[in-house]
């Protein structure tokens, strides 16, 4: 089956996007926008070269074609900076089981859970994961999604690992969307290494993660840090296998209990802490030490019908910053709408409009160590950015089942609506 399922690349998003409506703390810091002026981004070679009000558009630049944004809201381009994108089979009985009673425990000691998610994996081959993948991302492009992390981890073997990351890539290229991806080696025992948890610790550190690096299929590593999972000896363990390839770490952290991970992936440099419902006030001391973000999975609390809300506030005094994802995965969070999550980030975590917005945006791309790349409008970066028909930025996480997405410029092509 052809990769390109996106079809050919769009048209070159290259001239001069004028007539746009910012969010100013989405624009590059020392690029003044009064507030409801009009900004212009001059886009060349598929970069943009320089983001200002219309009337501050230098005279270099005005010969350049002009495409009229007609007062569009524009943002940069959206991350999606947690999913498990790559898998075999679904899991919908779960569901069932989960309204007539049972716990998330429950459900993986009666063999579901990740468990059967792997079996499905095992099974498919690489080009079967690659189209059941697509669709999905598709449906995250389309809402304006041009960066995402896609974890391993349904795999537990070398060859299933590398299969799942293989096809990572592959759609990174065959859609011209930035894909990161995360080994996650360590999301659950194999059935094969039931009661042998440090055995199978020690071939994910000594084994798969050493021959994926080499292969480059690594962007970063993550463990599920857990009582149901691995412990905070095996997880520090991963983090030193990762440490001495000079991968850097994420973590599912205190997500059922507080395991005190948050704390660990901090001493560590994490990236980032996803999850974190459980999380104290030490670990977010050391987050914000360590510059570690903050990753709120809401498609993950709501999916379980969970009540411990994670600490926004402390969070929020602390200056951590607090990135949304869908945590898209087939047992916890079937979600394929990051606006969608935007919405219960404020509505089931209190999370303002502001920050929700930099929370799909700014702060995800440093969840991803995109930060120089993605997640601001600002010029020498690659373009990346959507124009929105709509007022202000706060209609972005009112509409639920809504795509209001025109115009997206993804690495410099246009995608949707031509201005």
């Amino acid at each position: 089956m052809p990769d390109r399922i996106d079809s050919l690349p769009g048209p070159s998003a290259d001239g001069i996007w004028h007539g746009l409506l910012a969010v100013p703390a989405l624009v590059q810091p020392d690029v003044p926008v009064p507030p409801g002026a009009r900004v212009s981004i001059v886009v060349q070679q598929g970069q943009m070269r320089w983001v200002g009000p219309d009337a501050a558009l230098p005279p270099g630049w005005q010969h350049l074609h002009r495409r009229q944004g007609a007062g569009a809201l524009v943002t940069p381009g959206l991350v999606d900076c947690h999913t498990h994108l790559v898998y075999g089979g679904q899991r919908a009985n779960e569901f069932a089981m989960r309204l007539a009673g049972a716990s998330y425990e429950d459900v993986a000691k009666a063999g579901g859970g990740i468990v059967s998610s792997v079996k499905a994996t095992r099974a498919a081959t690489e080009d079967e994961l690659f189209a059941q993948a697509a669709p999905r991302l598709q449906a995250l492009l389309d809402e304006g999604v041009c960066a995402i992390e896609i974890k391993s981890g349904y795999g537990l073997a070398l060859e299933h690992e590398r299969k799942q990351l293989c096809v990572a890539r592959r759609l990174g290229e065959a859609f011209g969307v930035t894909v990161r991806t995360t080994f996650l080696g360590a999301h659950a025992l194999p059935p094969e290494f039931a009661g042998r948890s440090q055995d199978y610790t020690d071939l994910v550190c000594n084994e798969m993660l050493p021959a994926l690096a080499a292969e480059g299929l690594v962007d970063a590593v993550d463990v599920f840090c857990e009582r149901i999972a691995f412990t905070l000896a095996e997880t520090e363990q991963v983090f030193q296998a990762a440490q001495k390839l000079g991968i850097p770490p994420k973590l599912h952290a205190e997500q059922l209990s507080d395991m005190g991970g948050a704390a660990l992936a901090a001493r560590y440099g994490a990236l980032s802490c996803d999850h974190i419902e459980h999380l104290s006030q030490q670990g977010i001391t050391a987050m914000k030490a360590a510059g570690t973000v903050a990753v709120l999975l809401p498609g993950a609390y709501y999916t379980l019908r969970d009540t411990h809300l994670p600490p926004i506030e402390a969070l929020r005094s602390a200056g951590v910053p607090m990135a949304v994802s869908t945590d898209h995965n087939p047992g916890t969070s079937p979600a394929l709408s990051l606006l969608l999550m935007a919405n219960m980030a404020c509505t089931l975590f209190r999370l303002t409009v502001p920050e929700a917005m930099a929370g799909i945006t700014t702060h995800a791309a440093r969840a991803l160590g995109l930060q120089d790349t993605h997640g601001l409008i600002a010029s020498g970066r690659p373009a990346n950015f959507v124009l929105w028909p709509v007022g202000e930025a706060a209609e972005l996480a009112y509409w639920v089942g809504h795509k209001p997405a025109a115009t997206i410029v993804r690495q410099g092509r246009i995608h949707g609506a031509m201005p």
